[in-house]
């Protein structure tokens, strides 16, 4: 007899308000509505999540001025609510983003308040271990209040876990490093640093599934780059660089999320000002984008978004406006369709999902 799975949404949020911390909720695979499950305290600002390969470990960073915070938690593979195991250190300030590793043995996280990464050990229990790696970014650019120092606004691995990108907000380049999978230390990439324009401000990163395109999103410059990607070596190509707005648009606008579908036919941006999500086809054979259409996300300052493991909904986070928003997605356009289905959630900032089976 087939097993069924439940699919269960994951959300990060900033506790400065009426946030509980983590939010989770079951979603109705034939509507796409959330329906919450439970809320976890995960300690100050649970902002941004990562759930490991077996999907039996969530962790959460926890956005705290001085020292920061990464946080685990057990899932619970009947209900996906989630229970406290331990926090670790992020070795830096304010860590803004994590990722899980393909074996399950280290969480990679970035601090944006200085301009760190970090390697950290997962126990066999998925409790945080003993920090493996630190390193200290160095620079600057342009913008005077944003870009005064150097700032780690995300670390992403590639699908086979073999080298880790790191979005450098505050000097404007992506920093390539290889990653030791016995020992969990960074070591520099075979070409360690990509320029990007200077006042860019890269924020989110995101590879093709195919492993040979990659993707940034610049919350400052409200740009989208595509670049090809040499999955053996680690070096990324820049192909082009593409708006992220419409070209009539003339209003204060900052980019903020970047996502590809499981298809690797379309990629998605979100757009903080002109509250959209931006779309572009991704051409199969050459990689190169073109615009699909904006879709009005239906709320403000859409920070995150996340496709669910279905490929057939979106779902959009507006920290401005404490909801989430859902979308069915046209999987041979790639256009989104509002649902009409819209949650209450305070300050959001980051959703993941994951299908367990029942």
């Amino acid at each position: 007899m087939r097993s069924q799975s439940t699919i269960y949404a994951y959300i990060g949020t900033q506790t400065d308000s009426t946030s509980e911390g983590i939010y989770v909720y079951r979603m109705n695979p034939a509507t796409g509505e959330l329906e919450h499950i439970s809320t976890t305290a995960g300690g100050i600002n649970p902002t941004y999540l990562a759930i490991g390969p077996s999907q039996r470990y969530l962790y959460a960073a926890n956005t705290i001025e001085g020292e920061g915070l990464i946080s685990a938690f057990a899932i619970d593979p009947h209900t996906g609510q989630l229970t406290f195991l331990n926090q670790q250190p992020s070795g830096g300030s304010k860590p803004v983003h994590l990722i899980v590793d393909r074996t399950g043995k280290f969480v990679l996280a970035g601090n944006f308040g200085d301009g760190s990464v970090c390697v950290l050990s997962i126990e066999a229990n998925g409790q945080l271990g003993m920090m493996t790696d630190f390193v200290q970014h160095t620079g600057s650019s342009i913008h005077p209040i944003r870009q005064f120092g150097p700032r780690v606004h995300s670390i992403t691995l590639d699908p086979a876990s073999r080298f880790a990108v790191a979005a450098e907000y505050g000097a404007d380049q992506l920093r390539v490093y290889r990653l030791d999978a016995d020992h969990g230390e960074l070591q520099p990439g075979i070409v360690p640093r990509i320029p990007i324009e200077a006042g860019s401000g890269p924020r989110h990163f995101a590879f093709h599934p195919n492993e040979r395109w990659a993707y940034v999103i610049n919350e400052l410059s409200n740009t989208l780059m595509s670049y090809d990607y040499d999955a053996d070596e680690g070096i990324l190509s820049l192909k082009e660089t593409l708006s992220t707005l419409p070209s009539d648009f003339t209003d204060r606008s900052n980019c903020a999320d970047v996502q590809v579908n499981a298809a690797g036919t379309f990629v998605y941006g979100s757009n903080r000002g002109h509250n959209s999500i931006v779309i572009y086809a991704i051409q199969p054979d050459t990689g190169e984008l073109s615009l699909v259409g904006h879709e009005p996300t239906q709320g403000k300052a859409p920070r995150s978004f996340v496709i669910d493991p279905t490929g057939s909904y979106v779902f959009v986070a507006h920290q401005d406006t404490d909801n989430v928003v859902a979308f069915t997605v046209d999987r041979q356009t790639g256009l989104l369709q509002p649902t009409g289905h819209n949650i209450k959630v305070p300050m959001p900032v980051c959703i993941k999902m994951i299908s367990l089976p029942q």
